[in-house]
């Protein structure tokens, strides 16, 4: 089922502070930009996407949009907030966006989950249907890190700790089909120290899974022993 793509994307100076133990705030808004490169690149590659919009207060990641969107032919749409109004409510305008412009299916993402593989993301579209909600869980099975809901507006999205039963309870209160979809690629979102310790552990052994992020992490000295292409 052909889907529109949200990215909420927060500014950079707000976003992953719990890194501030492992990264200084320049090195920190150095990551979030290749995390949210890798994403958009995943994201227009996926054949079920068919649009992407991204919410932001942050002029950063609306020049990376746009600058991707000059490379690619899915249309790419930002979204401008005033403030970080927090995850929920960002995903929230981006729904009613994509409403507007006649969308029968969505694909909440998340702009920290460079991982984000195409094929993965079309298989769990590819088993969308009207009046299903899917949500993807986070590694450690208690977060959300993507919500694909058919209507658009199915339930109100409620990202943060717990969120993985809340989405499920909301949508099985409203009647919905509910789907809990294991995506392994959206399975690691970076927020804390132990999160980029994972994934710099697979990226140092698999670089092209996220190439961005692999050479914004080489660029770190996150990754050692390799030089630089």
């Amino acid at each position: 089922m052909r889907a529109t793509a949200i990215i909420p994307v927060k500014r950079f100076g707000q976003a992953k502070q719990r890194l501030l133990e492992a990264l200084d705030r320049p090195q920190r808004a150095a990551l979030v930009r290749a995390m949210l490169a890798d994403v958009l690149r995943a994201t227009t590659t996926a054949e079920e996407i068919e649009r992407v919009i991204v919410v932001t207060a942050e002029g950063r990641a609306e020049r990376i949009a746009l600058a991707h969107a000059r490379r690619v032919t899915t249309p790419i749409e930002v979204l401008q907030e005033q403030a970080d109004r927090g995850h929920p409510e960002a995903a929230t305008l981006g729904i009613i966006r994509a409403k507007a412009l006649g969308a029968d299916c969505v694909a909440l993402l998340p702009g920290d989950c460079p991982l984000l593989d195409a094929a993965g993301l079309d298989a769990a579209l590819h088993r969308m249907r009207p009046g299903r909600v899917a949500v993807v869980p986070d590694r450690h099975g208690t977060g959300t890190n993507a919500l694909l809901m058919s209507p658009p507006d199915a339930i109100g999205p409620a990202f943060g700790p717990g969120s993985r039963e809340r989405h499920t309870d909301r949508a099985e209160r409203a009647g919905f089909e509910v789907a809990v979809e294991q995506v392994s690629s959206l399975a690691l979102d970076v927020d804390s120290p132990d999160d980029l310790e994972a994934l710099v552990e697979l990226l140092e052994a698999h670089p092209e899974r996220a190439a961005g992020t692999a050479e914004a992490l080489v660029e770190l000295g996150r990754i050692p022993g390799r030089a630089r292409t």
